[in-house]
C-alpha cells in the first residue's frame, strides 16, 4: 500500500466490540485477567495500551520500521535510545543539533562519564571515518539540521558508524518519514518528536523511535516499560488522528516553504536564506538525493543587528513568535534566544540575526505579505 494508504489504516482495523471506524481511546490503567498468567494481550498500561499500539504499528509502518515504541515526548524517546549505551561510550553528534539534544548530551550524560563530540554538518558526510574510534558506540544525525537547515548523508553516516561497530541515529522530525526514510539509507534507528508534523495540530507532546532490528527493539521495548516514559491513550490517539493528513500537510508545508525561502532571497536586507530546495544550498543535490522534498522549515539571516531581528519578530501578525514547530499554523522565533538558548555560551551559539520559520499551511500569499510589512517595519524603524 502507498504511504497515504497506510497512514490512514495500518493499525487501525474497525473496532470489533461496535464496528467503529476510528480506534477508541482506551482509557484505562489496568485490564482484567482471564486467569493467573493469562490476559488478552494487556496487562497494565505503562507496559501496553492498544490506542498506544495502533500509534506504533501505524507509525512503524510509515518510517518503514519494523518495530516502533512511542514515548511521552520527543526527549523522552532520546533519553530512552541513550540507555542503550553506558558511561565511557563515545558518541559523535553533528554540532547543530536542537538545543534539548544538546542539554541532553551535555548537562545531563557527559557529567556521568559519556563522551560526546560534535561535529559540522559537512564533516558528518564527508570526513566522519575519521572521528571514530573504538570507544564510539553511536553517532548522532539530525538532517535537516535544527536550526541551520544542513544536510548530512545518512547512508555516508551509517557506513562510517558500522565500520567501527557503532549505531548511526537519525532525528528525522524536521523531514517526517513522508519526505526521508533513514532506515531505508542505512540508519540503525529513527527518533522523533511526534508533537511536531506528526501530530500537526500544535496540541500534544509525544516521541517515537523506530528500528528494524529485533535486538535493539528488544532492548527499547524493555527500556520504555522500566522507564516509564510513554504516552497516554489520548496523547497516542491524537498523534494517530494527525498520521491521517501528515501526506496532505507536507505538501502543504514544502509548497509554501518554497514559495516563502524564494522571496525571502529576493528580499533586500536579508543577508542569507537557509532551505534546502534552493538551488545555491550547499547540500542541495544530498538533499534531492535523500529527500522526496525539502520540508516546512527556513532559517534566514538578517543584514543587522540582534535588535533588527526583534523588530521583525515583534511585527508580524500571521506569524506568531513562539517555539516548536510543525503545526497547521506558521510560527516564527529567535533560536539564540529561544529553542536554542541552551547553547548560548558553548561554542554553537546561534547568531544574534537568525529568525526560523516553520511555514504553515496558510495562504502563502498572506504569509509573504505579513513577513514583508515586518521586515519593511523593521528596515523603518532602524532608518
Amino acid at each position: 500500500m502507498d504511504f497515504e494508504t497506510r497512514a490512514i489504516h495500518e493499525g487501525q482495523e474497525p473496532d470489533p466490540a461496535t464496528g467503529a471506524v476510528i480506534v477508541p481511546i482506551y482509557q484505562t490503567s489496568t485490564y482484567i485477567h482471564d486467569e493467573v498468567g493469562k490476559h488478552r494481550g494487556y496487562e497494565y498500561s505503562r507496559t501496553g495500551n492498544p490506542t498506544r499500539t495502533a500509534l506504533e504499528v501505524c507509525l512503524a509502518s510509515l518510517e518503514g520500521a519494523a518495530y516502533g515504541r512511542a514515548f511521552a515526548s520527543g526527549m523522552a524517546a532520546e533519553t530512552t535510545v541513550m540507555h542503550l549505551l553506558s558511561p565511557g561510550d563515545r558518541v559523535v553528534s553533528v554540532n547543530d543539533v536542537y538545543g534539548g539534544t544538546y542539554r541532553l548530551f551535555t548537562k545531563v550524560y557527559e557529567p556521568k562519564g559519556y563522551v560526546f563530540e560534535f561535529l559540522p554538518a559537512e564533516d558528518v558526510s564527508t570526513r566522519l571515518a575519521d572521528a571514530l574510534d573504538e570507544r564510539t558506540r553511536m553517532v548522532w544525525v539530525e538532517t535537516p539540521t535544527n536550526p541551520f537547515l544542513s544536510i548530512v548523508d545518512i547512508r555516508a553516516a551509517s557506513e562510517a558508524a558500522h565500520s567501527v561497530g557503532a549505531l548511526c541515529v537519525v532525528d528525522n522530525t524536521f523531514a517526517t518519514p513522508y519526505l526521508q526514510r533513514p532506515l531505508e539509507l542505512g540508519a540503525d534507528i529513527v527518533v522523533h518528536s511526534t508533537t511536531k508534523y506528526l501530530g500537526g495540530h500544535s496540541d500534544v507532546i509525544g516521541g517515537f523511535v523506530a528500528t528494524n532490528d529485533p535486538t535493539i527493539a528488544e532492548r527499547i521495548g524493555f527500556l520504555q516499560n522500566a522507564l516509564g516514559g510513554v504516552p497516554g491513550p489520548f496523547d497516542s490517539w491524537l498523534v494517530l488522528r494527525g498520521l491521517k493528513t501528515l501526506a496532505v500537510r507536507m505538501r502543504e508545508h514544502c509548497a509554501n516553504a518554497r514559495r516563502i525561502a524564494e522571496w525571502l532571497a529576493g528580499q533586500p536586507g536579508v543577508e542569507r536564506v537557509r532551505y534546502p530546495g534552493l538551488s545555491d544550498h550547499p547540500q542541495h543535490e544530498l538533499a534531492k538525493a535523500q529527500m522526496d522534498d525539502f520540508g516546512g522549515m527556513i532559517s534566514f539571516e538578517l543584514a543587522g543587528s540582534e535588535e533588527d531581528t526583534r523588530q521583525v519578530l515583534g511585527a508580524t501578525k500571521i506569524w506568531r513568535l513562539g517555539e516548536s514547530l510543525g503545526g497547521v499554523e506558521s510560527l516564527i522565533e529567535h533560536p539564540g534566544l529561544m529553542t536554542h538558548a541552551s547553547l548560548a555560551d558553548s561554542p554553537f551559539a546561534v547568531p544574534g540575526n537568525l529568525i526560523r520559520l516553520s511555514v504553515g499551511i496558510e495562504s502563502v500569499d498572506d504569509l509573504i505579505a505579513d513577513l514583508e510589512q515586518a521586515l519593511s517595519r523593521a528596515r523603518t524603524a532602524v532608518t
